[in-house]
């Protein structure tokens, strides 16, 4: 099977326009409550489209592209998923990765992004993605600090980071939304990968607002990767 042909960034809104028709907006729009402009087109589609964006001249596409639809932004973190890393340097790559986070304006547009070189260029620069993404948990911006603790649960939770994990996600201060479901979520899979030591820090030695000490432990109790024993105890554990 043939890969689609490369685009240029002149003709990247109006195929996100023609893709849009083949779309669902109304059931998009309900995912993002309140963000504006969301055309609805599909994931795949939008993953499609970024590669074929990555085979011709992405870098002239990323100093023009416009934000003003939701999916607009959300391709310029994707077509930052399919381009060689290593060609302008990490620290130049991941200045690119800025520019991106501070055009996060939903969930969706944090949870799709992915960085480029897979496996290969996390383990290469493991220590340098590893304070880039501490740093983000202390921003100020909603979607900042919910793209540092979704990318570090993504890369390294592991025995290294673990504790380290918990005291970042414990630091979180912010009365967003999406950042407090976004600790929550972070925590639910510390535990499933780490239950012992996450449910001391749930039962002991955390500093959690209510509502994400909760909405961890909702996440907890309805993963199919904790045993029952484990859910009635933190179900039980629960604030008034």
């Amino acid at each position: 099977m043939t890969s689609s042909p490369p685009i240029t960034p002149e003709a990247v809104k109006a195929e996100l326009l023609r893709l849009a028709e083949q779309g669902n907006k109304s059931f998009t729009e309900s995912l993002n409550p309140g963000v504006p402009n969301v055309l609805g087109v599909r994931v795949p589609q939008l993953r499609e489209l970024a590669k074929r964006i990555a085979r011709g001249d992405w870098q002239a596409y990323l100093a023009t592209a416009d934000t003003y639809y939701m999916e607009e932004r959300m391709l310029q973190g994707m077509v930052l998923g399919h381009i060689r890393p290593d060609e302008e340097g990490v620290e130049a790559y991941l200045e690119r990765v800025t520019r991106f986070v501070r055009l996060i304006n939903s969930w969706s547009v944090c949870d799709t992004f992915k960085f480029a070189g897979g496996k290969r260029f996390v383990e290469a620069n493991r220590e340098r993605l590893w304070e880039y993404l501490k740093g983000w948990t202390r921003a100020e911006g909603e979607y900042e600090i919910r793209f540092g603790v979704v990318m570090s649960m993504q890369l390294f939770m592991d025995e290294a980071h673990i504790h380290e994990l918990l005291r970042l996600y414990d630091r979180v201060r912010h009365e967003g939304y999406y950042v407090k479901m976004g600790v929550a979520w972070a925590l639910s899979v510390c535990f499933v990968k780490f239950p012992d030591l996450t449910l001391r820090y749930l039962k002991e030695a955390n500093n959690l607002d209510d509502f994400t000490y909760n909405m961890a432990s909702r996440k907890i109790t309805e993963s199919y990767r904790v045993d029952a024993d484990r859910k009635r105890l933190v179900k039980g554990m629960r604030r008034k």
